[in-house]
């Protein structure tokens, strides 16, 4: 009988070791941060580390526009079009489907997407969720609230993304922590604003850890999920190239090495999973600002 796994470069993993997980849901997600349990992200932008990943146990995988500077070596993500996003969502539901993976997919909207109107958004959404997304991802506040609530009224679950916001990095001036003095309240007014407009997600990138952690308290209805943003959210979502120490630059401050010490990127997968869930990453003194 033949091996339904078999590929050339070997034999995709089994599905995810959590014994008989259930498909990875919102009310799932509920379910784990009523009970107090972290919820774990990465990226993967094609179908073998996509069921690598599921594997390993995470939940949630991130196809992200990220992909645009690990994969295509592009200087940042604006140049990532819809069209190589919904490639890369295709690759991945692939993968899990080849292994009969459980993950929660979320599939980025690329700078230029759905900045035009609600109309074009939900065209870009569309395309993702057509593809086998089960989430899509914008970044940024205060204009993109009504954008939320028009996507999340058709059906269309939404993570939003605040604090660094890559696509909008030149206007940011450069990689830097956001959110401190005064512009934390508008970075929390936006984050509750985006919750009352229906996100159920939201990353928060380089936002300082107490901040993140009060919002986390103040968003019971949408789950934070954090990079470089302390241990105090409700989840942790980190580049899989950054954690596996393959990436083109340098780490930043807030990225661990998990393939130290392992055998495997399984293993290296699983070792992040079961940091974020006992809670001994992140650090705050090492992770976080």
């Amino acid at each position: 009988m033949s091996n339904t796994n078999a590929s050339p470069y070997g034999t995709l993993p089994p599905a995810s070791p959590v014994a008989a997980r259930k498909p990875i849901s919102l009310p799932r997600l509920n379910e784990l941060r009523a009970r107090g349990e972290k919820i774990t992200m990465l990226t993967a932008y094609d179908a073998t580390f996509a069921a690598v990943a599921d594997a390993a146990g995470v939940e949630c995988i991130l196809v992200g526009d990220s992909l645009g500077m690990v994969c295509q070596g592009l200087a940042s993500t604006v140049g990532v079009t819809l069209d190589t996003m919904r490639y890369h969502v295709e690759s991945v539901v692939r993968g899990l489907q080849r292994v009969q993976g459980t993950a929660w997919i979320i599939g980025d909207l690329p700078f230029g997407s759905y900045h035009e109107s609600k109309e074009q958004a939900l065209r870009s959404a569309s395309v993702l969720m057509q593809a086998g997304a089960h989430m899509v991802k914008l970044e940024g506040g205060g204009w993109t609230t009504d954008v939320v609530h028009f996507l999340v009224e058709r059906g269309i679950p939404v993570c939003a993304h605040l604090g660094l916001t890559p696509q909008t990095v030149h206007a940011l001036g450069g990689y830097r922590v956001q959110g401190r003095g005064d512009s934390a309240n508008k970075l929390r007014q936006e984050a509750m604003a985006l919750q009352d407009a229906g996100a159920s997600m939201l990353v928060l990138e380089m936002v300082p850890e107490s901040l993140s952690t009060t919002l986390t308290q103040e968003l019971p209805r949408c789950h934070t999920i954090g990079i470089g943003a302390g241990n105090g959210t409700a989840g942790q979502v980190l580049v899989m190239h950054d954690m596996l120490g393959i990436n083109l630059g340098k780490n930043p401050k807030f990225v661990r090495n998990f393939m130290l010490d392992q055998t495997s990127v399984q293993a290296a997968m699983a070792a992040y999973v079961a940091a974020v869930k006992d809670g001994s990453f992140p650090v705050n003194a090492e992770h976080a600002w």
